[in-house]
């Protein structure tokens, strides 16, 4: 089996919308930590169109926030840059709900037991062995590689670079275990493109960005390993040649469709919205539960519907690869973790992070993947119930 993932730049479009929906979420957050906020973004040539709803008091300038965002990425071309992009912004305010504005750190058992979901949803947390991440393998690679395409532009290593790339990893397996690097696709865009020759352009991408992100991984190309750099001509990236949207990676959000997963943005929302923090918590439980030992891949499904407090349906998929049987898996996780809405936001404080991040926080995962993220302190990525697990 040859399996293919796909991984983008922050410069990508869908990602520049992703980042500036997670940066208004974040400046609500660290004004007003109980702000009820959904943003949306859309980009195309030299506009973007900013669309939120939210409950709060707190002050927040989308357009300010949107240029700061385009700035950092690093779009200054003279066709699409955080000067002359035009913004427009329709800002919903609704009114207050007390309902909603509670400490969850303060909640007892019985009042986490009264805090229902507002959406309904069905989502997936998965985990694997193939990495040290407890990730499949060619998302994990695919992510590294185009945020080490990002790095080479930003540390001026390769300047030519503009702010938009694609990556494309393919890893052949044998029964369910990775084996070699089947393939590869990097899609770089530069600046002017005729004045930077193909070939050198391919050697320095293998120099700068594949050879330093396989250096140290126990798999890694091979003679007969495709690698493809620019193989159509020249990428022409970035807003003014396709449109962004927020929520329309959710495959490089997640598991690079290597594990099912909701199809719900998990961007632009705050942390009382059950389909971005049960994602969360289902790869948490998925997660321990590989790293514990009880089975090799783990695919928890949590449903959730409007009204309920507890999910309506929650399954266990080990794939085979489980020391027990699934349904004691499920039994066993359904003891050991929170999925309740006010539970999980508990856990995890995700309404209080953002104020303790001033380079931001759900913004930062809103580029290269919300799991398997080595570089942020991610409760969900704990591995701290291994032992309770193995305990039984």
């Amino acid at each position: 089996m040859i399996f293919t993932s796909e991984s983008v730049t922050e410069g990508h479009p869908d990602k520049l919308c992703d980042q500036i929906s997670d940066s208004i979420v974040d400046h609500f957050l660290k004004q007003d930590p109980y702000a009820r906020v959904r943003a949306e973004c859309a980009v195309s040539s030299a506009i973007i169109f900013i669309a939120v709803r939210y409950a709060s008091d707190a002050k927040v300038d989308f357009s300010y926030l949107a240029r700061k965002v385009i700035q950092r990425i690093g779009y200054d071309q003279p066709d699409f840059n955080a000067k002359i992009c035009s913004i427009l912004s329709a800002p919903q305010e609704l009114p207050l709900n007390m309902a909603h504005r509670f400490d969850e750190t303060q909640l007892s058992d019985a009042d986490i037991d009264q805090v229902a979901a507002k959406n309904q949803v069905t989502l997936f947390g998965f985990a694997c062995d193939q990495t040290e991440a407890l990730m499949p393998l060619p998302i994990s690679l695919a992510n590294q590689l185009s945020r080490r395409l990002a790095e080479v532009r930003h540390q001026k290593i390769l300047p030519y670079l503009l702010p938009d790339g694609k990556v494309q990893v393919a890893v052949a397996y044998d029964r369910h275990r990775p084996v070699r690097i089947h393939g590869l696709t990097i899609m770089a865009s530069v600046e002017h493109p005729k004045q930077v020759d193909p070939k050198k352009l391919a050697d320095a991408v293998m120099d700068t960005v594949v050879k330093p992100i396989f250096k140290n991984e126990k798999i890694k190309p091979d003679k007969e390993t495709r690698i493809l750099i620019n193989p159509d001509g020249p990428y022409q990236g970035g807003p003014t040649h396709h449109s962004g949207l927020t929520g329309r990676k959710s495959a490089v959000d997640t598991y690079g469709e290597y594990a099912r997963h909701s199809g719900d943005a998990l961007s632009g929302k705050d942390p009382m919205r059950v389909d971005r923090v049960g994602a969360y918590a289902a790869r948490y439980a998925a997660k321990n539960i590989v790293a514990a030992g009880l089975a090799s891949e783990c695919e928890v499904m949590l449903s959730y519907s409007i009204g309920i407090t507890r999910p309506v349906s929650l399954e266990v998929q080990t794939f085979g690869t489980g020391k027990m049987p699934d349904n004691e898996i499920r039994d066993l996780m359904e003891r050991n973790f929170e999925f309740r809405l006010a539970g999980i936001m508990k856990h995890f404080r995700l309404r209080y992070l953002p104020s303790k991040h001033t380079e931001g926080y759900f913004q930062r995962l809103a580029a290269y993947g919300h799991f398997g993220r080595t570089d942020m302190d991610l409760p969900w990525e704990k591995t701290d119930r291994v032992e309770t697990l193995q305990a039984g």
